[in-house]
């Protein structure tokens, strides 16, 4: 089979294959159906227009939906999170974590109860809501219209995040002014927002040029990651779980690269 930038490699299988069911027999192996997602999710192709050294792409696409469905995505994620975070001499589980959102624009495949328009932005679209830890490594995304305010969305994406019980040791999350009550926004810097501390950092008002926002800056790198993905530069997708799955790959694709060293059980 052809080798693209998007291939996995055999010490990256090693990790993904312990959740996929490899023992049955298959005309098409799973690391081949995982590779063509990959590359979809790379190149920003339609599912239709994958290459034909592929699998057939409606096979492609099934098993896509089947991982997005049962979790296996989600599951290949926290896994790679845990494991980032141990070889970096850090706990597995995270104590504190950052918050922000990007509102990107719909095409003509966005669902429209879906899609809004978000006013401060001046975009019609979705809004990718995400949660990371200090290495910028992916905890919990939610995707919604765009016409939904920041501090709306970052309740829907907490509530989440705490009913999936899977990130416990999270003390504060960092954010910035939009996740207050807009009566807050010029006093307070502290506010509780779904049960987490949330502290907010603003930008220094001294600050000359472009200078990164402390804390907030890891966020809008791992945004930058995802933009390496062409499927994610508008909204292709006809529903949020499927959006949502497009997001949970680019943060995998990116902790595979980001391994300093072979992943281990």
């Amino acid at each position: 089979m052809k080798q693209y930038p998007t291939t996995i490699t055999d010490s990256q299988w090693k990790v993904i294959k312990k959740f996929l069911n490899i023992k049955r027999k298959r005309k098409h192996s799973l690391r081949r159906m995982l590779n063509a997602i990959f590359y979809l999710l790379k190149t920003g192709c339609q599912w239709s227009m994958l290459p034909h050294n592929f699998p057939k792409w409606q096979s492609v696409y099934y098993y896509f939906k089947q991982w997005t469905v049962t979790g296996v995505i989600e599951k290949i994620r926290i896994k790679l999170v845990t494991t980032v975070r141990q070889q970096r001499n850090r706990k597995a589980q995270p104590s504190a974590a950052i918050i922000d959102a990007q509102s990107v624009k719909s095409t003509l495949v966005s669902s429209r109860s879906n899609t809004g328009y978000d006013g401060g932005k001046k975009i019609k679209g979705i809004k990718r809501h995400i949660v990371v830890d200090t290495q910028g490594l992916l905890l919990g995304v939610q995707v919604h219209s765009a016409a939904i305010a920041d501090i709306r969305g970052g309740r829907m994406l907490l509530e989440k995040l705490r009913a999936d019980n899977q990130w416990t040791d999270i003390g504060k999350i960092f954010a910035d002014s939009g996740y207050l009550p807009p009566k807050y926004r010029t006093t307070r810097t502290e506010y509780e927002l779904a049960g987490y501390e949330l502290e907010i950092v603003k930008r220094s008002d001294a600050a000359q040029g472009f200078q990164p926002v402390p804390k907030r800056w890891v966020v809008e790198r791992t945004f930058a990651w995802q933009d390496t993905n062409r499927r994610l530069s508008k909204s292709f997708e006809r529903l949020p779980s499927t959006e949502e799955a497009m997001v949970e790959l680019s943060a995998i694709r990116t902790m595979l690269k980001h391994c300093s060293k072979p992943l281990n059980n």
